[in-house]
């Protein structure tokens, strides 16, 4: 049995689907079911034994006691996190509460259960935190890609709290003993993905007919690792990785945000043409920065390679065409996700300074 957080999200439910498809152990899954905690992403598993759902929250330390002390996990993933940038710039306060004070409280169960853990399930047990490169800042075009000795500069009230997070993980580990595992992963795409985010948000504009909002001129540089190779990597480091080690996880895909919103548009208009006719690239519209946005983040996942043997299997070109496909193929997954507070956040973040380009 394994304890999973946070895995009615975008990461944590694709993790949960793949984990049951390649074997049998059981999962329990803790989820807070916020905005984009979707029981919809879990819908193959409502009759599935091996899937044991808690709606709960990764703070209520009792209620981590209590799965804890019930299922005797031999392995925690975190997933649980608030995680979109906008929103911590416009409320920062969830971000502190669920990434810190959330890690903190879930680490203080993990702590007092494996203490309490017979010799044998005690050597053997793990708590793997799920964190992102953005801990680490930005860099510059020349500067070489991240790597797990990287000084953490956080420039977000999301990548300060992941930071935080990451920070305490770490501390457990090295005062208490607690073995735990990190993961830095670079920009997830892929199914279930909740449509604030940059390549979601375009296939369902570009459908829409409505403008594709793209951030000042568009050249902010991220690495993009297909969400299913994220979660292999996962599995990789649960099982091989060292107690207190850190590894990236990147898809080797660095690209401008432009070239993205552009190859989107492209399989659009070979997948799903205009019926007005033209390309959807005639729905580009740049719009006003957004406060302290890092100019390029990129991940050395040499050392996951090395030590773990892990590579990414998909290219980002293949990535994004299954991508761009499952959107295509789900139109009612979309539709039912995307609730008023979601079309009002939207509308709120661009739709006052966005500005036409022809």
């Amino acid at each position: 049995m394994i304890l999973v957080t946070g895995g009615a999200g975008f990461i944590g439910a694709n993790f949960v689907l793949d984990w049951l498809a390649g074997q049998d152990e059981p999962v329990v899954n803790l989820d807070k079911l916020t905005y984009a905690g979707n029981m919809e992403n879990l819908a193959a598993l409502k009759t599935d034994s091996r899937h044991v759902f808690v709606q709960g929250d990764i703070a209520d330390g009792g209620l981590v006691a209590e799965l804890l002390a019930r299922y005797q996990p031999r392995a925690v993933i975190n997933f649980a996190a608030e995680s979109h940038v906008d929103r911590s710039i416009l409320g920062p306060e969830a971000f502190i509460q669920t990434n810190i004070v959330g890690t903190f409280r879930l680490l203080e169960a993990v702590r007092a259960y494996w203490n309490g853990l017979a010799s044998g399930p005690k050597q053997g047990f793990r708590f793997l935190h799920v964190s992102t490169d953005e801990v680490y800042g930005s860099l510059s075009r020349e500067t070489p890609a991240f790597t797990e000795s990287n000084a953490y500069e956080p420039n977000s009230p999301y990548s300060a709290s992941k930071a935080a997070s990451d920070h305490l993980v770490r501390a457990y580990h090295h005062t208490y003993g607690v073995p735990v595992l990190t993961t830095n992963c670079s920009n997830n795409y892929g199914p279930y993905h909740f449509p604030e985010k940059l390549i979601p948000l375009m296939i369902v504009n570009a459908l829409a007919g409505k403008a594709l909002p793209v951030y000042g001129d568009g050249q902010q540089i991220r690495d993009w690792l297909y969400v299913k190779d994220h979660c292999s990597a996962i599995r990789r480091v649960l099982e091989g990785g060292g107690p207190g080690e850190v590894y990236n996880v990147g898809g080797w895909n660095e690209k401008p945000n432009i070239e993205i919103v552009q190859t989107i548009c492209a399989l659009l208009d070979e997948l799903r043409p205009r019926q007005a006719g033209g390309s959807y690239t005639s729905q580009i519209t740049f719009v006003k920065d957004r406060p302290g946005h890092d100019r390029r983040y990129a991940i050395d996942a040499h050392k996951l390679e090395r030590e773990l043997g892990w590579k990414p299997a998909e290219t980002f070109e293949t990535g994004i065409r299954k991508t761009v496909q499952w959107y295509l193929d789900n139109p009612d997954w979309v539709s039912r996700v995307q609730s008023g507070a979601y079309r009002e956040w939207t509308d709120r973040q661009y739709g006052q300074t966005a500005e036409s380009v022809v």
